[in-house]
């Protein structure tokens, strides 16, 4: 299944050049071009405080998001740069890039874990440590997985999840190449704390033996 793509709300922005955004900023507008594409460069500007949420939000950079303009067709498009005042660290202007269907875009993808109940170390009290709940992927614009899975089925304490131990979807793959770790099942903290001072018992009993 598909991840829904999030809209980008966004007015045509009429006139450029530097007077246009400045004019733009006094309204309450961050301007910004959209570019990219088989269609010419188009001027928009987007309210202040709704860019502002999302950039509050996180991943702006790095989410798909449906270019919605009134008068033009949606289109898909990805942030490149936004640009900040050096002061204030607000932002002042926005580069956004269409996309093709078939174009290649990395992306943060939600990790969801399943079967919890039939992972014995669990049961016996282990701990699941979340070490990556997304995951960056070299994805293909038109086919965005919605969530990546996670079976924790037959996992006992101490079982690492790898990114290679992971199915991930059809022409996805990592952006990172080496092996990370995504999950891990951890010792109950009562019995943690019973293997260090076993730990310290057996060392100063070598110690001992040494003297």
């Amino acid at each position: 299944m598909a991840k829904e793509i999030p809209d980008l709300v966004v007015q045509e922005r009429a006139g450029t050049g530097k007077g246009a955004a400045r004019a733009a900023r006094r309204a309450g507008m961050v301007p910004g071009v959209v570019y990219g594409g088989d269609a010419a460069p188009l001027a928009i500007q987007v309210p202040f405080n709704e860019l502002l949420k999302k950039l509050k939000a996180g991943q702006f950079k790095s989410t798909l998001w449906n270019l919605k303009v009134e008068g033009h067709e949606d289109v898909r498009v990805i942030c490149r740069d936004v640009q900040r005042d050096v002061v204030k660290d607000l932002p002042t202007h926005l580069d956004l890039m269409r996309l093709r269907r078939t174009s290649k875009i990395n992306l943060f993808i939600h990790v969801e874990f399943i079967n919890e109940d039939k992972a014995p170390g669990i049961k016996k009290g282990g701990m699941l440590t979340v070490v990556r709940p997304e995951v960056e992927l070299s994805v293909t614009a038109g086919d965005i997985p919605e969530k990546i899975v996670v079976d924790l089925e037959g996992l006992n304490i101490g079982d690492v999840v790898t990114i290679s131990s992971v199915d991930l979807p059809a022409g996805a793959k990592p952006t990172i190449d080496r092996d990370f770790v995504i999950a891990n099942i951890a010792a109950p903290a009562g019995l943690a704390s019973s293997d260090e001072e076993e730990g310290e018992e057996g060392e100063e009993a070598e110690a001992a033996a040494e003297e």
